[in-house]
């Protein structure tokens, strides 16, 4: 039996997202690749994002170098962006904090120290987008600066692929935690056994597939997230002609059928999606399951449709003590992401 130290054996678990954050952690949009045509277009999508964070709690912003601090600064001027917006010199090769940054675990104990970094190996969701050696190295710089232990994973993980209640359920999907572009070497068994090992949960909850122009292989955070210890939002697709139908449909029944830790079945609420959104033949993953949930504020994803506003109201009910805020992506998602997949939250401790 491995006796090795753990960090749930050490106390550790990872919180829910609406759980008290001291910051969000950010990485500034740079690589034209991602954004083909559109990079000017949506860095003031990005600004006025970190203005509504700013309103909410600290938020740190991964930049290469003084110049592009500048940039950035001024970027932030433009939208009147106002807190708590601290800068460091670390140079990344994307912008998406979500997968390439550290995920963080609190004790439970009380016992010190109260936070630590986990660094998960990233390879550009299966080496699709190389280089991403700067990327790889996020991590152990973010636990540096908050002067906190950074502790390997041990296998290739995207925080956007996971979603916990922080009270013991991880939601997950097979089509990218079991593809082979990940951990071939891993069977589902022991990548259970490491997701409970270091982020302290311990019932591993599995959906199918991802939405169709993904390119991270089915990431959750575009398909179902908890809003409360036993409720889980999912996107439903409403039109049977659609790509998506049968993919979200099937996801849909798995949800319905998964119980807690205590054998109980969970609250399921359906999320509308945006209607097909396509950029230059290619169909964009736009979903409004990828919000993102700070102290103060939720931030979602809208698509200049009216079902922005459904989605908006559904949101509300869950968290009527934030105000949920809705901002265009359009532009946004070509990079074939949004708010959830940008940012990255710091627990409070």
């Amino acid at each position: 039996m491995n006796s090795q130290p753990t960090p749930a054996r050490s106390g550790y678990y990872m919180p829910a997202e609406w759980s008290l954050h001291q910051a969000t952690w950010l990485s500034w949009p740079h690589n034209p690749a991602t954004w083909p045509g559109k990079l000017d277009r949506i860095l003031p999508v990005y600004a006025q994002m970190v203005a509504v964070l700013a309103r909410s709690e600290t938020v740190h912003i991964n930049v290469a170098d003084a110049a592009m601090e500048a940039s950035a600064r001024s970027w932030l001027y433009t939208v009147g962006a106002e807190g708590d917006i601290r800068f460091h010199h670390f140079p990344t090769n994307d912008a998406w904090c979500r997968d390439h940054g550290a995920i963080f675990v609190c004790r439970q104990d009380g016992m010190a120290p109260a936070l630590a970094a986990i660094d998960w190996g990233y390879n550009a969701w299966g080496n699709k987008y190389p280089p991403f050696d700067l990327d790889n190295q996020i991590p152990a710089r973010m636990a540096e600066v908050l002067d906190i232990p950074c502790i390997e994973g041990g296998m290739i993980l995207e925080g956007g692929s996971i979603d916990v209640n922080g009270a013991g359920l991880l939601l997950t999907s097979e089509a990218c935690l079991l593809n082979p572009n990940r951990n071939p070497h891993l069977r589902r068994e022991q990548i259970e056994q490491r997701l409970c090992d270091q982020l302290g949960v311990e019932k591993i909850l599995w959906l199918g597939d991802g939405i169709v122009g993904d390119d991270t292989d089915g990431h959750v955070d575009d398909l179902a997230r908890f809003v409360a210890p036993d409720t889980i939002v999912t996107v439903v697709e409403e039109d049977p002609s659609d790509a998506n139908y049968a993919i979200l449909q099937d996801n849909l029944v798995r949800l319905q059928s998964m119980r807690d830790l205590r054998g109980q079945p969970l609250r399921i609420v359906p999320l509308p999606m945006p209607p097909a959104l396509v950029y230059e033949g290619q169909r964009l993953p736009a979903s409004y399951a990828n919000f993102y949930i700070a102290n103060q504020v939720v931030l979602l994803p809208f698509f200049n449709h009216p079902n922005d506003q459904r989605a908006q109201q559904i949101l509300q009910e869950w968290f009527p003590e934030r105000e949920v805020v809705g901002l265009d992506c359009t532009d946004l998602v070509w990079g074939l992401g949004a708010f959830h997949c940008l940012t990255q939250q710091v627990p409070a401790v």
